[in-house]
């Protein structure tokens, strides 16, 4: 009998299918994995070596996806770029965070993408001391942002009178119009923020 074309098992249909358990809410796991693609928990070990591995695969399919391979421009629009990219990565994936901010990063593709960030900031003169806390700072609006764009479209619904909230919201957009608003006022706000940050460098 000829062997397949293709193997029936690799990396990238194992992180695949636990991409797909996880965005469904499913439990994840490698059991769960090798019942999802219909093969034996130990024809998963001669691919992987368990779930932190698979974690870490998953988070590279997800920079194949979303992420630019090598964003160009001056520093706040490679910046600009990443955090765009990584809102859309994280809202179209909000099942995924707690897996991937509670791991390490070795994936290679994710370390350049860092890098590439880390290194267009120092380039552009953020002190190396400072660099890894304004990467941080992206990391953690991205997410936020992400997270506020898979929110339902009604974020508050007070049942109680209130002040000041319940006017807001009822006079305010809802849904992705309302996150998308709000990211893009906060994008303006975090590159002032820096910009002015790094002119106080070059004036030191």
């Amino acid at each position: 009998m000829p062997r397949p074309r293709t193997p029936l098992l690799s990396t990238e249909r194992i992180a695949d299918a636990a991409m797909e358990l996880v965005d469904e809410g499913a439990p994840f796991g490698v059991n769960a994995i090798a019942r999802r693609l219909g093969v034996t928990p130990s024809s998963l070990y001669n691919h992987v070596a368990g779930r932190d591995e698979i974690i870490e695969l998953m988070r590279g399919r997800l920079a194949e996806r979303y992420m630019p391979v090598s964003p160009t421009g001056t520093w706040d629009e490679v910046v600009e770029a990443m955090l765009r990219a990584e809102r859309r990565m994280y809202a179209a994936h909000p099942f995924l965070i707690p897996l991937i901010v509670g791991k390490t990063i070795t994936d290679p593709s994710v370390i350049a993408s860092y890098d590439r960030l880390a290194t267009v900031l120092a380039e552009a003169g953020f002190p190396e001391e400072e660099v890894l806390e304004v990467v941080a700072i992206i990391d953690a609006y991205s997410i936020g942002f992400g997270l506020d764009l898979a929110s339902p479209d009604d974020v508050w619904l007070p049942e109680t009178p209130t002040e000041t909230l319940g006017r807001l919201v009822e006079a305010g957009p809802r849904g992705a119009r309302r996150s998308d608003q709000a990211f893009e006022s906060g994008l303006e706000m975090l590159l002032d923020g820096l910009r002015l940050r790094l002119a106080r460098y070059e004036l030191d």
